[in-house]
């Protein structure tokens, strides 16, 4: 199997990588370096069977000469980050949705598996106790920044279940709530690997509003585990699939567990939501996955605990 990765010098995306050529695959990865590193990559490069191609999914005959010499697509190139969203919004809308038309346009030329990675923000401001792959959307004004990333995965969705649906095209989509584990950066808002630099370098953790608000952390290594089994599930053709963990936990609680783990002393300090990002700027309280669809097509169930996942992320920052 030749699987194409776009982002594959992403976080995510080369730890899929590691995965697929560890069962035998050959990759092609596919990514502009914007917030993908080389160095994320460079052990595989030595590998005969993975090839790195630069530049951006925006870049049409790139994509169809990629797509063309693949058997399977995984598209996770995205603009990611709440942090990034707000500072560069129309960049990110333009990665974020025509990119993903760019991909399913040759895949759908070349007839190949794609799965698209979307993203537990669609489901906004519904804290509901389990949210299920059906459940309504409950989003902000379109003029508050903060959710154009969510419109832009919700739009993602729709192309890839019309291209199944009107042309018959084999697309899944896998809705990845907060995935964290070695080489993800802080650098775009993301919670966990930014409390940990803070705990190792003895400053304040940053807590933005009351920390009260709850969370679910889900080991790269079980993510890029289900994603090959579903794209090459029969009946996952078409589908919509959660994928992350249950255990719940709030902001607050998670800094001093990061404290805790990294041996630091650190304090934690609180910053209010519009001192973070901008004014306005609203977040939601809970977001819990119900993972019974995924479950029950592949057996998913995460594997690795909150806790060891902060002790793998203290030791890759920890080198």
């Amino acid at each position: 199997m030749r699987a194409l990765i776009t982002g594959g010098a992403g976080f995510i995306g080369s730890h899929l990588a590691d995965h697929l050529t560890a069962a035998g695959d050959e990759v092609v990865l596919l990514d502009d370096l914007s917030t993908g590193s080389y160095d994320y990559v460079a052990h595989l490069l030595e590998r005969s069977d993975v090839q790195l191609v630069l530049g951006s999914v925006l870049h049409s005959d790139l994509v169809d000469d990629a797509v063309a010499h693949s058997d399977v697509v995984y598209h996770l190139a995205a603009a990611v980050g709440v942090e990034r969203i707000v500072e560069r919004p129309l960049e990110s809308l333009q990665t974020n949705i025509r990119g993903t038309e760019v991909v399913l346009e040759k895949a759908h030329k070349y007839d190949r598996p794609v799965l698209v990675t979307s993203s537990s923000e669609v489901y906004g401001k519904n804290a509901s106790d389990g949210l299920r792959e059906d459940d309504d959307r409950v989003i902000g004004s379109p003029r508050k920044t903060r959710w154009s990333y969510s419109e832009a995965k919700a739009i993602d969705e729709v192309l890839a279940y019309t291209y199944h649906r009107a042309k018959g095209l084999h697309t899944v989509v896998v809705r990845l709530f907060n995935t964290v584990g070695p080489r993800q950066s802080g650098s775009y808002g993301m919670v966990v690997p930014r409390f940990v630099n803070q705990a190792i370098r003895g400053e304040p953790l940053t807590i933005y509003g009351d920390g009260q608000q709850t969370r679910c952390f889900c080991h790269v290594r079980d993510v890029v585990r289900a994603l090959p089994l579903l794209l090459a599930h029969p009946d996952g053709a078409g589908g919509t699939f959660n994928l992350g963990s249950t255990e719940e936990v709030s902001i607050e609680e998670l800094a001093y567990r990061v404290i805790a783990l990294a041996g630091s002393h650190s304090k934690v300090r609180y910053l209010t939501y519009d001192e973070a990002y901008e004014e306005g700027f609203e977040d939601m309280s809970r977001r819990v996955p119900d993972l019974a669809r995924i479950g029950a097509l592949i057996g998913f169930r995460p594997s690795v605990a909150l806790d060891d996942i902060i002790r793998d992320v203290i030791a890759a920052h920890r080198g």
